[in-house]
């Protein structure tokens, strides 16, 4: 990942109202961080230091990451806790896993547990409270797992509770909206920005998704690329990126900071700083 072709790591700021928001929770501050893809190669050791040192000077009340620290093999995952320990909240950090992290039978176990030895917690299916019981946590499995059951979880709130969901596949968007589950707020990641932008444009993979939509079905399969990799990422890529309002839910996707196939072209590294409001 060469920092010519992806630019310097970007903070991105965005204010989400969030309707009976406690008056005690008015202004809170939330960082997102995503898709380290920690393994030596994806990931620089200053890039890394960067983002955690940005990370700290902003103060946040909460940390959330969203998934896929390492690439295939979790080991990584040991030498990654190492800088991540360094992050500083005043209500703690709370983590989902992304695909990555379950490559292996034994990568969630491993990843899990080296997260949670820095104090790092991680939420699988569970629903948490570092912002009090009005403004529930909710964390959920891989959409790739299998263990993706959302309703277990989510029926478990009133309606009526404003709640903040971390899913790293933004295509779960869709799912939730569809079941009408409540989410003031998703924060996802997994596409990397769509890891190559068209500046003025768009993602390419976004730009190259909508074309095929005008093609008759039977043309559609034909094209190059349809059956790549890359394709079966996400279904939506319209989603590779930033705010999205999904029906009535609203879904944040953090371009991440590491790096996967085909690489980064014009998409920048992000880290992503949230506050809370009621308007």
């Amino acid at each position: 990942m060469h920092w010519l072709l992806t630019g310097k790591l970007s903070v991105e700021k965005l204010t989400v109202n969030i309707p009976g928001l406690p008056a005690s929770l008015q202004g809170t501050r939330l960082v997102q961080m995503s898709d380290f893809h920690y393994d030596g190669l994806r990931l620089s050791e200053k890039l890394l230091a960067t983002a955690i040192a940005t990370c700290n000077r902003i103060q946040p009340d909460l940390i959330v990451l969203t998934g896929d620290y390492v690439t295939d093999d979790p080991a990584p995952i040991n030498q990654l806790v190492l800088r991540l320990k360094y992050l500083q909240s005043r209500l703690g950090i709370y983590a989902v896993l992304g695909n990555h992290d379950i490559h292996y039978s034994h990568s969630r176990t491993e990843i899990t547990n080296a997260l949670t030895r820095v104090g790092i917690q991680v939420l699988w299916n569970e629903i948490a409270y570092p912002l009090g019981k009005q403004l529930p946590l909710v964390g959920l499995a891989d959409y790739w797992s299998g263990d993706f059951k959302p309703a277990a979880v989510m029926n478990q709130l009133d309606i009526k509770t404003p709640r903040i969901v971390l899913s790293h596949n933004p295509d779960t968007a869709e799912i939730l909206q569809r079941k009408k589950w409540r989410v003031d707020l998703q924060l996802s990641g997994h596409t990397h920005g769509g890891h190559i932008v068209i500046p003025h444009l768009g993602s390419a993979a976004t730009i190259y998704q909508n074309i095929l939509k005008q093609l008759p079905r039977n043309l559609q399969y034909r094209m190059p690329f349809t059956k790549s990799e890359i394709f079966n990422v996400v279904k939506n890529w319209q989603w590779s990126k930033g705010f999205h309002n999904v029906g009535s839910n609203k879904l944040y996707v953090n371009r991440g900071l590491g790096t996967y196939f085909p690489g980064r072209f014009c998409c920048r590294p992000e880290i992503t700083l949230i506050t809370l409001a009621s308007y």
